[in-house]
């Protein structure tokens, strides 16, 4: 009996029942068949029905595995299927070169990724890494704003306290070569690539002074860069304090705070939120510049997902009490994702006027997944919606007060806000080709909260921008 329970402890099930028969064998040997008992042929066909059935159940469950019968059939027929095209394309195609494995199936995936929807993307490994640094608001660089102008790069402003600027690069600098290589048929996307690099490398910028008329060369090491996405932070005519968010980012948030504070002690009485063109960003970004207007507990907006379950509630966390000055908050068709997320929970609950045009209509979550070799994937996997359960997506949020304007008028008034360095309006006709025009939205908005503001001075009880913490 010794042998017999070291060797039931043997990790095989199947196993196991045989050891326990052979070990009580002995009991049931020295019986005739013909005389046992009626209820020891009923145990022995009990025990027989399991010693079968149990070895029927363990060779069912070994074929399964090895054949594959409990995995996803369509998804085993389905990568069988693109095996057999790559494989056909690899041995078949007239361009052996054009017909490797890896552009294959990057190609492919890109097809998977493009069928679903306009959000849905297969990322390289150098578009995963631009997303990330965008989501971050840094990277490694030269510190330094450019634009295009008649193909040639000029700089717009090197960034304060920037490797540019310690290396006495100046605004109207124009660069010649990058590390020797002369800029012909220059593109932004091409020159910022070669710009950008790991902090602690070099790159030899070749520039020439136009109001000099010199040639010099620098270089520069690159070091990590941090861009704002809270910008052109200013109280405006009649106290009303005005900021803009370019996207949404990982800094965003503790930015826009920074902002409300400084409005703050400004002595702003109201708040213009310029969210035009800003393509969207991060869920948790567009939640953090909300909540200082919402009390504890409130919805801010939701998402929900394939599943019924799926649903999650994003909520103001903060003890403060909210702000209630006059809030407006500047939109059209470029404004989508997060910045429709801000503008639809102000919208809905009352705590904004929406000045502009409607919104683009991006109701849909990304998520992103971090694959193989450095790539990505952005998927979409939810839809938001507003607190009260209102939708966004492919409808956009539609303003309290319309002012349309030409796509010529807004792509000036964007140059406009980004050149304000540019005060005289001859230079920048000059340069531009055009002479400054009105921001007839911004002025909407303006007129919108002063009018506000009368009615709050009529109650005696004039509001002001309150700090936020953080």
């Amino acid at each position: 009996m010794g042998r017999c329970h070291e060797e039931n402890t043997r990790p095989v099930l199947a196993k196991k029942i045989s050891l326990y028969l052979q070990c009580h064998e002995p009991i049931y040997k020295p019986l005739r068949i013909r005389t046992v008992p009626i209820m020891v042929k009923r145990i022995l066909t009990i025990a027989l029905g399991v010693v079968l059935g149990s070895c029927v159940a363990m060779s069912v469950a070994k074929l399964a595995f090895l054949w594959g019968l409990f995995a996803d059939k369509d998804l085993d027929r389905s990568t069988e299927y693109v095996r057999e095209v790559l494989q056909l394309v690899k041995e078949n195609y007239v361009e052996e070169n054009d017909a490797h494995y890896t552009a294959l199936t990057h190609a492919a995936i890109h097809g998977i990724a493009g069928s679903l929807d306009p959000h849905t993307e297969f990322m390289e490994a150098k578009d995963y890494q631009q997303l990330q640094e965008d989501i971050s608001s840094q990277f490694g660089g030269v510190g330094i704003q450019i634009e295009l102008r008649k193909g040639r790069v000029v700089i717009v402003a090197p960034i304060a306290g920037g490797p540019s600027e310690r290396a006495g690069i100046q605004r109207g600098d124009e660069i010649t070569k990058i590390d020797g290589e002369q800029l012909e048929k220059a593109t932004m996307d091409s020159v910022i690539g070669r710009l950008r690099g790991k902090p602690k490398t070099r790159v030899k910028l070749s520039l020439r002074r136009p109001s000099t008329k010199n040639d010099f060369e620098v270089t520069i090491v690159r070091e990590m860069i941090k861009t704002e996405s809270v910008r052109d932070v200013a109280v405006l005519a009649d106290g009303i304090g005005y900021l803009q968010i370019t996207q949404f980012t990982e800094r965003t948030g503790d930015e826009f705070i920074k902002a409300i504070n400084k409005l703050s002690d400004l002595k702003a009485n109201a708040l213009v939120i310029d969210l035009r063109n800003n393509p969207g960003g991060l869920l948790d970004a567009a939640v953090a510049v909300a909540e200082p207007f919402f009390k504890k507990g409130d919805i801010i907006v939701y998402t929900q997902g394939r599943k019924p379950g799926d649903r999650e509630d994003y909520k103001a966390e903060a003890d403060d009490p909210p702000l209630e000055v006059p809030v407006a908050v500047l939109i059209n068709a470029g404004s989508a994702s997060a910045a429709e997320i801000v503008a639809g929970a102000l919208k809905d609950t009352g705590k904004a006027v929406i000045v502009g045009e409607r919104s683009f209509g991006k109701g849909s979550v990304q998520s992103i997944f971090k694959l193989k070799n450095g790539e990505g994937m952005r998927l979409t996997t939810a839809r938001y919606y507003t607190p009260s359960g209102v939708t966004i997506h492919e409808k956009g949020v539609s303003p309290h007060v319309e002012v349309v304007m030409t796509p010529e008028d807004d792509q000036n008034v964007r140059l406009q806000r980004a050149r304000r360095d540019m005060t005289n309006p001859a230079e920048f006709k000059e340069r531009f080709g055009f002479a400054p025009i009105d921001d007839r939205q911004l002025q909407t908005a303006l007129d919108v909260l002063h009018g506000i503001l009368i009615l709050d001075t009529r109650k005696n009880e004039p509001a002001t921008v309150a700090p936020v913490k953080k």
